[in-house]
């Protein structure tokens, strides 16, 4: 008798110490860490990036899952030995449980390991690197963003489909640069009449400039985000080629991160891109309303990235009611995750990179005069990149 009454005892406890423990992780935040580029030339790039993430999260009301959500943010300054310092220190210190914010490949490149060893997840806004998509894909590794290759896949098929046959390619010298190359020439395959890599935080690019004039391609193909783009859309308009090589770039380059600086010098150019703010969807029209009423100005694509991550984080965390510390069942919430993209289409694939679709915008101005990304056409539907059979998920 007394030997049942004490194993009863001890049930009641041990439903109790569970009870407790339930309770506790229901009052305990959930930690993300947000690293992005928050200072010099590309910190217009970090401060879209952060708004839009914090409306989001502000829309939801402070709260996953039915806990609060506790954002530690860091500057990577664009560099990655200062990414990995950062992100050392959410995980060490801030024990933070998702790590998200990066803008650059090169600095995500150099923080995604440590804060996978840790058990952490890493959810990417923006920076998209073809070895993440491929063999190096990881269980909590997911990107909302895109694979960097590609928007300029998108470019490629449109440049051949109008029947372009010699282009100029020019990029950063990093991941993100040669990825973009690699999906434009995926689906352009015509003459590449040059390939020029040039240093990351270049601002003075008459030289390439010059040679590009002599070299006399049908389009220029570029990509140079944050202030990098300002230059080199201003150096090239004012060398008069605007109205003579019509200029192509992806998202980042001439954006509402960059054409408030750029000014009119940008009208007319075209961007392969996943978002337009006339995309015409009952989310991405909250979001455009929200974004404007709260920061005076127009959302870019970063911003649409952003946003979308958040919504997504937001919904996988409350289908498990806030139970991410069950890391097995927040990855498959993550994976089967409903939610209203601003995009309109959007799934995870197996690798956990987007498939979703790309579309071909254009710089105009809107009824106030703004500077705008104007729809021209869809490019590209359903595109999944081209690294998710490369990936064996373990």
């Amino acid at each position: 008798m007394k030997a049942s009454i004490r194993i009863a005892a001890m049930a009641t406890v041990g439903a109790g110490a569970l009870f407790a423990a339930s309770s506790a992780f229901a009052q305990a935040p959930i930690k993300i860490g947000f690293i992005s580029s928050m200072s010099g030339p590309e910190g217009v790039i970090g401060r879209d990036l952060k708004d839009a993430f914090d409306l989001a999260i502000k829309t939801g009301g402070g709260k996953m899952g039915g806990r609060p959500v506790e954002i530690v943010y860091g500057d990577d300054q664009v560099k990655p030995d200062v990414g990995r310092q950062v992100a050392d220190k959410m995980l060490d210190s801030d024990k933070v449980q998702i790590v998200t914010g990066i803008n650059f490949s090169n600095v995500l490149l150099a923080v995604v390991k440590p804060v996978l060893d840790s058990g952490a997840f890493y959810i990417s806004l923006n920076a998209g690197p073809s070895v993440l998509a491929g063999k190096q894909c990881n269980p909590h590794l997911f990107s909302v963003g895109f694979q960097n290759d590609n928007n300029f896949e998108g470019l490629g098929k449109y440049l051949k489909d109008k029947g372009v046959k010699k282009v100029y390619f020019l990029a950063p010298n990093y991941p993100a640069g040669k990825d973009m190359l690699t999906g434009f020439k995926r689906y352009f395959q015509g003459q590449m009449d040059a390939e020029i890599f040039t240093a990351m935080g270049q601002l003075d690019y008459s030289a390439e400039i010059a040679q590009l004039r002599a070299a006399k391609p049908e389009a220029v193909v570029m990509f140079y985000p944050g202030g990098m783009g300002i230059n080199f859309v201003k150096q090239y308009a004012q060398a008069g080629l605007m109205s003579q090589i019509p200029l192509y770039t992806g998202p980042g380059t001439v954006d509402q991160t960059t054409l408030p600086a750029i000014g009119d010098a940008a009208l007319g150019m075209y961007t392969g891109a996943m978002w337009s703010e006339f995309l015409d969807n009952p989310a991405s029209k909250k979001f455009y309303a929200d974004f404007e009423a709260a920061y005076n100005r127009i959302p870019s694509q970063y911003a649409a990235q952003a946003y979308d991550t958040a919504r997504v984080i937001q919904a996988a965390v409350d289908s498990i009611g806030g139970k991410i510390e069950d890391k097995a069942a927040f990855q498959k919430a993550l994976e089967n995750v409903k939610f209203d993209s601003v995009r309109g289409n959007f799934k995870f694939n197996t690798n956990h990179f987007p498939i979703q679709d790309y579309y071909l915008v254009q710089v105009e101005k809107d009824g106030k005069g703004r500077l705008v990304s104007a729809l021209k056409e869809k490019i590209m539907s359903n595109l999944a990149d081209a690294y998710a059979g490369d990936c064996s998920m373990k």
